[in-house]
């Protein structure tokens, strides 16, 4: 928003326990129509004035922003210039740009040129340790700082000396067939429906399967098309009969323009907290009282595929995975061996 004359005024406040930014001005639809379109825009009786959350780019927005925020600013949209320069994918840009924000603005009383490799220990102890919060997350931040410094001039941080967490070795969350069967069979609306099936039948991520278009179906050759998926390459997946019948009905009841999974709004995909909740309402009616993601879908396909002999070759190719190393997890999960081992227990 930009300020005309004396039409508003922003604060820095605490509301409710959490820093906020206030905004008053004398009651106007034009104003309030745009106020509302903000990001966690609130209004508060107590205040009598509309709110936001305080960071960094609302801060900007108001002319709240001291000049250190302003310069963390102009660094971080060139870095975020340089990221898409180097075709890295819209997510990992927003992720890596909002991780170097929040490193940059808890060190709020240095500049960015004075900021070293011993403030990476102090954040990790003082902020993600103390928060409780993930290794990857810890990661994330140490790749933004990483790529964040290496492009910055008359910097004090040596990027070599940085250190990454150790690894947390988790197994991946697998549903049995039977739950999948369940979870599939649960939704009434065929789009619901379809859109599960997808995934589990082909093991697609979240944003594969958003980013279909109707011609990455190949029904001469019964395979499915994934176009730029995780780390920008192309694979193929093997449709069954049984799914591509499915698609046929699909197509012919929904008829889409653009995407193969499109939103109310014709030619626009399908939203993915939409499809989260899709997911979330079948796990319910299924009865199903596990945490149950999208991404279970695409693990429990993997390791059934194991379970019934494909060689894990394929399965990596067929997942997308660089490595095999990160296709062998699901040697961990399986069952297949297990069930054939006798424990010493029956023997007593």
């Amino acid at each position: 928003m930009e300020k005309q004359g004396n039409r508003w005024e922003a604060r820095l406040v605490s509301h409710g326990g959490q820093a906020r930014i206030a905004v008053y001005f004398e009651k106007e639809p034009a104003l309030v129509d745009r106020i509302k379109k903000l990001r966690g825009c609130c209004w508060s009786r107590t205040l009598r004035a509309w709110h936001l959350p305080d960071n960094l780019t609302n801060r900007l927005k108001f002319g709240l922003a001291s000049a250190r925020e302003a310069s963390v600013s102009e660094h971080i949209k060139q870095f975020r210039l340089w990221l898409r320069s180097r075709r890295y994918s819209d997510s990992t840009i927003s992720t890596y740009c909002d991780a170097i924000g929040v490193f940059l603005g808890y060190f709020n009383d240095k500049e960015i040129e004075d900021i070293n490799q011993n403030d990476l220990v102090l954040f990790n102890n003082r902020y993600i340790l103390k928060n409780k919060l993930s290794s990857s997350y810890q990661n994330q931040i140490v790749n933004a700082c990483k790529l964040f410094f290496k492009i910055t001039s008359n910097t004090s941080m040596e990027t070599e000396l940085l250190h990454r967490p150790k690894r947390e070795k988790k197994l991946p969350n697998v549903l049995s067939r039977e739950e999948i069967k369940k979870i599939l069979d649960t939704p009434v609306n065929i789009k619901h429906r379809m859109m599960l099936c997808m995934i589990y039948s082909c093991g697609l991520r979240r944003s594969e399967l958003l980013n279909l278009k109707a011609q990455d179906v190949d029904s001469k050759r019964n395979v499915l098309i994934i176009r730029q998926a995780k780390g920008k390459k192309d694979r193929i997946s093997p449709l069954s009969a049984k799914i591509l019948l499915m698609l046929r009905q699909y197509y012919v009841l929904y008829k889409p323009q653009t995407w193969l999974f499109e939103g109310q709004v014709r030619g626009m995909p399908y939203d993915e907290r939409s499809l989260a909740s899709v997911l979330k309402q079948a796990v319910t009616k299924a009865r199903i009282n596990k945490p149950v993601s999208l991404h279970w879908l695409r693990h429990s396909y993997a390791t059934h595929l194991l379970e019934s002999g494909t060689d894990l070759r394929y399965i990596q190719e067929l997942l997308g995975h660089n490595s095999s190393k990160t296709t062998e997890i699901y040697t961990h999960v399986s069952t297949k061996y297990l069930q054939n081992i006798k424990s010493p227990f029956d023997e007593l």
